[in-house]
């Protein structure tokens, strides 16, 4: 019986994170509070490898009928229909944040905006582009290429950017408009969190395994200085951003180590 609700308490965990990262449905008997919230971090990396598999089953069913650039194209459209750009909508704000603020209050403040940017406009054109033309060159290796691209980037760049709740300090707006985020990350949280990607990482050869782990290493300390540089930590927007830079990265480095 401990067992039973040891399991289904976990159960809740991950539906929680998938509540929050996507559009996805969830039984109606899933809890959510802060505290489940919090906690639901240590499967952010779980619910990128449910939104990789989605993406990459969609291109395999388009590639069979379709080119290759159509299918990476659809398949992006799925991923982006099951977080709601989620991710996209977060690398924006912190573009707009970042480009157009002087002080710190400034930056909170345009990140909240709902309108979009200049800035913005551009890191999420870039970005779609950029990703989209790394796919074609994996899918254009290979289809199983292209899969493995879909299923690590979203598992890995979800776990680099939630890993930035356990070391960073959580940037508070006291606008009051600020969206539930996770705010605390226990170590059990995050080796759990660690795991989920650790075991992508199988899908990959060892020489391209180690050098993502140590490129997005990199990464991860290079965003956590910028971070605390122009905001003095983390919001969401800035996870949304880490976690787009972190999957782009992803694909560069499949690209140039692991088919070569």
């Amino acid at each position: 019986m401990f067992n039973l609700y040891r399991g289904l308490r976990q159960l809740n965990l991950f539906f929680v994170a998938l509540s929050f990262f996507t559009r996805l449905p969830i039984p109606s008997w899933v809890v959510i509070d802060a505290e489940k919230l919090n906690q639901s971090s240590r499967y952010f990396g779980v619910v990128g490898l449910a939104i990789g598999l989605i993406s990459g089953l969609v291109f395999w069913l388009a590639q069979l009928v379709l080119p290759a650039n159509i299918a990476v194209l659809l398949a992006m459209v799925a991923g982006v229909l099951a977080t709601g750009a989620f991710h996209e909508d977060g690398l924006a704000d912190t573009a707009d944040g970042f480009g157009g603020g002087w002080t710190v209050e400034d930056k909170l403040r345009i990140m909240k905006d709902s309108r979009l940017g200049s800035y913005g406009a551009l890191a999420i054109g870039l970005a779609l582009l950029l990703k989209w033309q790394l796919l074609v060159e994996l899918a254009l290796y290979s289809p199983m290429a292209a899969i493995s691209g879909f299923v690590v980037a979203h598992t890995l760049s979800r776990v680099l950017a939630a890993s930035l709740i356990f070391s960073e300090k959580y940037v508070r707006d006291d606008s009051g408009k600020s969206k539930p985020l996770a705010q605390q990350q226990s170590i059990n949280d995050l080796l759990i969190l660690l795991a989920s990607g650790l075991f992508v990482l199988l899908w990959l050869n060892g020489v391209a395994a180690f050098a993502l782990f140590i490129i997005l290493w990199c990464v991860r300390f290079l965003l956590g200085n910028l971070f605390r540089r122009q905001i003095g930590g983390y919001t969401g927007d800035t996870l949304g951003a880490a976690q787009q830079v972190s999957e782009i990265v992803c694909y560069l480095v499949i690209l140039v180590v692991g088919l070569s």
